[in-house]
């Protein structure tokens, strides 16, 4: 199974250089549901690929199901505010939990007292994170019952046509935007990549490789705020938190946000995306030694770096 993760393509385009080493031939399926209403504006990526881009429009397909089938429209539309709802009452939840976190971090106690309650404090924020994915998935199965998703006629004619283009394309290539909507495609219509098609994907593409998407941004105009875990990933890539855009929405300079960071989301590794960076997953899903991660300690290392520094902490 062959899957790439590259940093945004904004300043620093890889994604073609990428494409023709995993897929000199071939059409390449493309996916920019994030885009949204600009969907179709994939001129310069089609040319990025080649000219190869077989463009899958879930966002357009999204729209013709809402305006066709009556019966998902209503269902989609309470599915939309129960989200809403939910990840309200979540943020209430998570915010007073990472308080407490960061509160005791800033104490003066005894160390093994500070490290038992930042344990049970991170396991707090863990046990939210964990009820609040349960929880999508519950909506989630809601509107599949309730929208009868699996027996619509309208959506079983586009899953068809994703299959189609998927089973006959040598590559897919997932690109960035409103990560929302791109993951709410992706499900809808199935298009999920058999484990011998080659993916690559950057920025919210990445992230939905994954097993969770996490949203952040300690930058905004909001100021810092909590990392959320917003939904359920592909899961192609196992055991990593992507995080593109990190030099730009993480502080990534602030110890005790990088280390309660590292501790919320292990043992899956939180992976950062930069422009130009090219991670390639291992068949076990392992990360590559110039994989950079946010460590246990709170500090920013490659794997390489960090397996050294291990084995002279052992030594």
């Amino acid at each position: 199974m062959t899957t790439v993760l590259l940093g945004p393509q904004r300043f620093r385009q890889t994604a073609g250089t990428v494409a023709d080493a995993l897929a000199p031939d071939g059409p390449v399926a493309t996916v920019t549901a994030g885009w949204r209403d600009r969907e179709k504006d994939d001129a310069e990526l089609h040319e990025v690929m080649g000219g190869r881009a077989r463009n899958l429009h879930l966002f357009t397909r999204l729209g013709h199901v809402v305006r066709h089938d009556p019966t998902f429209a209503a269902a989609a539309s309470v599915y939309n505010r129960s989200i809403d709802e939910a990840n309200k009452l979540y943020k209430v939840r998570l915010s007073h939990a990472m308080d407490a976190v960061y509160t005791i971090l800033r104490r003066t106690a005894r160390q093994d007292l500070i490290d038992s309650a930042l344990r049970a404090g991170v396991q707090s924020v863990q046990d939210i994170d964990a009820w609040y994915v349960w929880l999508t998935a519950e909506l989630e199965d809601e509107l599949r019952s309730v929208g009868q998703v699996d027996s619509s006629d309208v959506i079983a004619g586009h899953r068809g046509e994703v299959a189609e283009i998927l089973d006959s394309s040598a590559l897919l290539a997932i690109a960035g935007g409103h990560v929302s909507f791109l993951m709410r495609c992706l499900r809808l219509f199935e298009a999920f990549p058999s484990p011998d098609l080659p993916v690559v994907g950057w920025s919210a593409g990445a992230m939905v490789l994954t097993d969770h998407i996490v949203l952040y941004h300690d930058k905004g105009p909001a100021g810092v705020q909590p990392a959320e875990v917003w939904d359920r990933g592909l899961g192609r890539v196992p055991r990593v938190i992507a995080m593109p855009h990190a030099r730009r929405r993480l502080a990534l300079d602030d110890v005790h946000r990088n280390l309660v960071l590292a501790h919320r989301f292990a043992p899956a590794r939180v992976l950062l995306l930069d422009d130009g960076m090219q991670v390639r997953i291992g068949d076990d899903g392992s990360l590559p030694a110039e994989a950079r991660v946010v460590t246990a300690e709170g500090t920013i290392a490659t794997i390489e770096d960090e397996a050294s520094a291990s084995e002279d902490c052992a030594s």
